[in-house]
C-alpha cells in the first residue's frame, strides 16, 4: 500500500470517532434517530416528492422552489430512489460527502506545499470539528458544500480551470454563501480572457435553469426560502425592505464579523488563527491559496451586505461550515510546510478538536430529542387524527409535513410565497391569511403568534407538546388548533 493511499484510509477510519460519539450521545439523550433541525425533513420531504414522481413540490400539484440548496434536494432524491426516503439514506450521504471533503482536503493541503503528515492531520482535524461531525449527521447540505468548495480548491492548487469552476458554481446550488467564492476563485491565477469566460459560462449554466424555475413558480430569482429569510441588506432592499443605513453598513458588519471569529473559535480554538494566516500563506504559498484565502474574511461582511438572515454562527454555522476546508487547507499550507514538523504540534490540533468535540455532540443530541419530541411527534399525532385531507397551517413545515403526509400552508412563507404581502403588516396580515385560506388545523408557537392564540372566536386548541428542554424548537410548546370559522 502505497504512501498516500494508507493516509486515505486513515482519514476514513477516522471519521469514525466524531460520529460514533455523537450517535451515543444522539441514543442516550433523545433515544432514537432523528434529525436536530427541522429543515433537514424540508429537504427530505421535497426529495420523497421527487422520488414518487411528483416533481420539485411541497404540496403535490404545486410546483415550488423552496430549497436554497437544490443540489443536496436533488441528491437526496437519489438516493430515496435507490434506498428509500429515509433519515439513514440521508445521514449517509451526509456521511460520505464529509469523507470525500477530508480527502480532498489533504490533496489540496498537499499540492499548496504542507508537509504530507501536516496534510494528514488537516483533514483528520477537519473531521473531528463538532461543526464539521454536526454537519455529516444533520440532514443538512453543509457537508456536500464542503466537499464542492475542497473540490474547486484542489482544481486551483492544480490549476485546473474547468475543475475549479465547475466544482464552484455546484457549491453555490449546494450553498448559496460559496457564491463569494466564486469571484475569489476566478481572480486567484491572472484573470485571462478564457480563464474568465469559463467562470461566468460554467456558472451561469449550472445557475440559470434554478433561476428560471425561481422565477417561474415564485416570481423571483431566488427561492422562496431566501426571499421569506432575508431580513435586509441588498437584496432585502431590492424586494422593497427598508432599514437604517447604519445597520446595513456599520452594526450588521460588524456584529457578523464578531460573531464569525467567536463561531471559529468554537468549532477548533486554533481556527480563528486562519484569518491571519491568509497573509502567511499568500507570501509563502502563492497568489492562488492567498486569494481564496480572502473568503474567510469577506464571508461575514458578505453575508451582512447582501442577503442577512441571523449571522455565521446561526444553528451551528449551518451557513457557514462550507468554508472549513479553505480555513484549514490555509493554516495547514502557511503553518507546516516543513517536512519535520514536530509530533507535539501535530498533535495540538487533534486534542483541541476532540475537546470541543464533546459540546457539540451534546447540541446536536438535545436538537435531535427536541425535533422528535415535538414536529416529529405532532406529525404522527395529525397523521393519526386528521382527516388526510385536511389542510394545516404550520409554523414549522418539515417534520410535519413529511411524517403527515398533509397538505400544508407555510406561515413563515418558505413555501407558500403568497403570505409574504400578508406578513408585511405583522400578526395581523397572517391573521387574516389564515381567515381567507381556511386551513382545517393551524399548527404553531404560541409565542411567535399570540394574538392568533388568543382568538377563541378563530381557533380552538385541541392539542399540544411542551418540550422540558428547549433547545433547538422556536418555542417550549406548540400547540394544534381547530379553526372554528372562515372569513365570509
Amino acid at each position: 500500500m502505497t504512501a498516500s493511499r494508507r493516509d486515505d484510509v486513515l482519514v476514513a477510519l477516522a471519521a469514525v470517532l466524531p460520529l460514533a460519539w455523537l450517535l451515543v450521545r444522539e441514543r442516550a439523550i433523545a433515544g432514537a434517530a432523528g434529525f436536530p433541525l427541522d429543515d433537514s425533513w424540508i429537504h427530505l420531504h421535497f426529495a420523497r416528492n421527487l422520488a414518487e414522481g411528483l416533481g420539485f413540490v411541497y404540496n403535490p400539484g404545486q410546483p415550488m422552489s423552496g430549497s436554497t440548496a437544490p443540489l443536496w434536494t436533488l441528491l437526496i432524491a437519489a438516493g430515496a430512489v435507490v434506498g428509500g426516503a429515509t433519515p439513514l439514506v440521508v445521514k449517509t450521504l451526509g456521511v460520505a460527502a464529509a469523507i470525500g471533503a477530508a480527502l480532498l482536503v489533504r490533496r489540496a493541503a498537499l499540492a499548496f506545499g504542507a508537509a504530507p503528515e501536516a496534510a494528514l492531520v488537516a483533514a483528520v482535524t477537519l473531521l473531528w470539528t463538532g461543526a464539521f461531525a454536526w454537519g455529516a449527521l444533520s440532514g443538512m447540505e453543509v457537508t456536500l458544500a464542503a466537499l464542492l468548495v475542497a473540490a474547486a480548491l484542489l482544481g486551483l492548487a492544480r490549476d485546473q480551470t474547468w475543475a475549479t469552476a465547475v466544482a464552484a458554481a455546484l457549491a453555490v446550488l449546494a450553498r448559496p454563501e460559496a457564491l463569494l467564492v466564486v469571484p475569489l476563485l476566478a481572480l486567484a491565477r491572472p484573470l485571462t480572457l478564457r480563464r474568465a469566460a469559463i467562470f461566468a459560462a460554467v456558472t451561469v449554466v449550472l445557475l440559470v435553469p434554478f433561476v428560471a424555475f425561481s422565477y417561474a413558480t415564485v416570481g423571483r430569482p431566488l427561492p422562496a426560502t431566501a426571499v421569506a429569510k432575508v431580513e435586509g441588506g441588498l437584496i432585502g432592499w431590492l424586494s422593497g425592505l427598508r432599514e437604517p443605513a447604519t445597520l446595513t453598513w456599520l452594526s450588521r458588519p460588524r456584529d457578523f464579523s464578531i460573531e464569525w471569529v467567536r463561531w471559529l473559535f468554537q468549532t477548533h480554538p486554533l481556527m480563528p488563527l486562519a484569518l491571519p494566516a491568509v497573509a502567511l500563506a499568500w507570501w509563502r504559498c502563492g497568489r492562488a491559496l492567498g486569494v481564496v484565502g480572502l473568503g474567510l474574511v469577506v464571508h461575514p461582511l458578505g453575508m451582512a451586505l447582501l442577503a442577512p438572515y441571523r449571522g455565521p454562527a446561526f444553528q451551528e454555522g449551518r451557513y457557514s461550515i462550507q468554508l472549513l476546508p479553505v480555513a484549514i487547507v490555509v493554516l495547514a499550507a502557511a503553518l507546516a510546510r516543513s517536512t519535520r514538523v514536530p509530533r507535539v504540534v501535530l498533535a495540538a490540533p487533534l486534542a483541541l478538536a476532540l475537546v470541543a468535540l464533546v459540546p457539540a455532540a451534546e447540541r446536536y443530541a438535545w436538537g435531535v430529542q427536541n425535533i422528535n419530541a415535538m414536529q416529529v411527534h405532532l406529525g404522527r399525532w395529525l397523521d393519526a387524527h386528521t382527516p388526510p385531507n385536511a389542510l394545516l397551517a404550520v409554523n414549522d413545515i418539515g417534520a410535519i409535513a413529511f411524517v403527515s403526509r398533509r397538505p400544508i400552508l407555510d406561515l413563515m412563507g418558505l413555501v407558500t410565497p403568497e403570505i409574504l404581502p400578508y406578513r408585511r403588516d405583522g400578526e395581523g396580515g397572517v391573521i387574516r391569511f389564515v381567515e381567507e385560506r381556511c386551513p382545517a388545523y393551524v399548527v404553531v408557537f404560541p409565542t411567535w403568534f399570540p394574538r392568533l392564540a388568543a382568538r377563541s372566536d378563530l381557533v380552538v386548541p385541541v392539542y399540544s407538546v411542551r418540550l422540558a428542554r428547549n433547545e433547538v424548537s422556536g418555542g417550549p410548546e406548540m400547540v394544534v388548533y381547530r379553526l372554528v370559522r372562515c372569513a365570509v
